[in-house]
């Protein structure tokens, strides 16, 4: 399977206004295929192969005076510019067809300079390598130090450069690697993920949840406030805005942080691992949205998932309708109805309930279920030898 290794680099001064053009002629030539693809769309002429949009946003392109400049970085870098903006519109019109799975996915827009995030792409093609002293070599850019924190599996395929909207620049390295699977565990688990506890485990373990960006709301409002009383347009505004920027990148990182640690002990401790299929989008579009957001439970899911394909583990999402909070995990009887304020409740057969435990335990029931069928239990009888005595064909009923 394909991981990402992403590790914080430190360009120089020149190194940045290097990579600062090779940003730039990345979204040129992303907008000008865009733009020509729309032109022929509105003009009922027929879609733009590949090969003659990159004749005309680059080939073309470098020798128009306007253009000349997309010459003065890396021809990997505009040549995946290019390949985005082809993977943005199959991706687009496989939506409209249903052969994507998923939710629906919307055209590609136009990328902006002042978008929050400036990405660039080198493959094998560029030659781009890991010098003996551990710096990133690029092509047209240099040899940049890059903050290892450990090794990297494999070669890498690929290598994406990145500057978030707090002026860090990271390296996104993309490697193979095997399944490292671990030693089988005997313990199962099934997660309830809420917003009180950001997860119950079907122990009884409650995890409590640590609320990154309310816990740095205070500063926030302070560091917000002092933006909007900058001028627009100065650099006394630029400067609020990235310690702004700085602030948010803080939550998120210790909330990245925070899953990582959970998710791998987690895989680590339980042989099969069972969670809700919350329907987060539809949750974020209530008054506990700004909750939802910082508890990231789509990212924790993902996490989950994806070590366990690694660590070779088993993974399963119940039913988002599965009525894990109303059934009760002694005798199986649904509760008419159960709102969110009651957080303990006693059953008609007189099994009481910690509402998000029980969750947690039929989520497991539910999750053990669904894969015993899935596994392709016994379903028809067994074949059998038939007996002497037994009787036996007689020919076609008209005989």
């Amino acid at each position: 399977m394909h991981l990402r290794y992403s590790f914080r680099i430190a360009p120089t001064p020149g190194q940045r206004i290097e990579l600062a053009k090779a940003f730039g002629c990345a979204r040129v030539v992303f907008n000008d295929a865009l733009e020509l693809r729309n032109q022929a769309r509105d003009q009922g002429l027929p879609f733009i192969t590949d090969g003659e949009l990159s004749r005309r946003v680059i080939t073309e392109a470098k020798r128009r005076p306007e253009r000349a400049w997309l010459g003065e970085v890396s021809a990997v870098v505009v040549q995946q510019a290019l390949a985005d903006c082809t993977m943005g519109f199959r991706n687009f019109f496989a939506s409209l067809t249903g052969k994507r799975k998923g939710p629906k996915i919307a055209p590609p827009r136009f990328r902006s300079r002042r978008d929050n995030r400036q990405a660039i792409r080198f493959t094998k093609n560029a030659r781009f390598a890991i010098t003996s002293g551990g710096k990133l070599r690029l092509p047209k850019i240099g040899d940049i130090s890059v903050r290892w924190s450990r090794d990297l599996p494999s070669q890498p395929s690929s290598v994406t450069v990145i500057k978030d909207t707090a002026g860090r620049y990271f390296a996104s390295f993309v490697v193979s690697m095997d399944e490292a699977v671990l030693p089988e565990a005997d313990a199962e688990t099934g997660i309830d993920l809420g917003l009180g506890h950001f997860a119950v485990l079907s122990d009884g373990r409650k995890i409590d949840s640590p609320k990154f960006l309310r816990r740095a709301e205070k500063k926030l409002k302070k560091l917000q406030r002092a933006l909007s009383r900058k001028q627009k347009g100065s650099q006394n505004r630029a400067k609020a805005r990235l310690r702004v920027a700085r602030q948010h990148t803080k939550a998120a990182d210790a909330r990245r942080e925070f899953h990582h640690q959970l998710s791998t002990t987690l895989i680590r401790e339980n042989q099969a691992v069972y969670v809700e299929d919350l329907a987060v989008k539809g949750l974020a579009r209530t008054r506990l949205a700004k909750s939802v957001h910082d508890a990231g439970w789509s990212a924790f899911v993902t996490m989950l998932e994806y070590k366990a394909k690694l660590y070779g583990r088993i993974f399963a999402k119940v039913g988002r309708f599965f009525p894990s909070s109303k059934l009760c995990s002694g005798c199986g009887a649904v509760a008419e109805s159960m709102p969110l304020h009651v957080r303990a409740w006693t059953c008609a057969c007189g099994a009481q309930h910690d509402r998000d435990v029980n969750a947690a335990i039929n989520i497991l029931a539910a999750g053990r279920a669904e894969r015993l069928n899935a596994c392709g239990g016994q379903v028809r009888p067994p074949f059998a030898v038939a007996q002497a005595d037994e009787a036996g064909s007689r020919g076609s009923a008209a005989a």
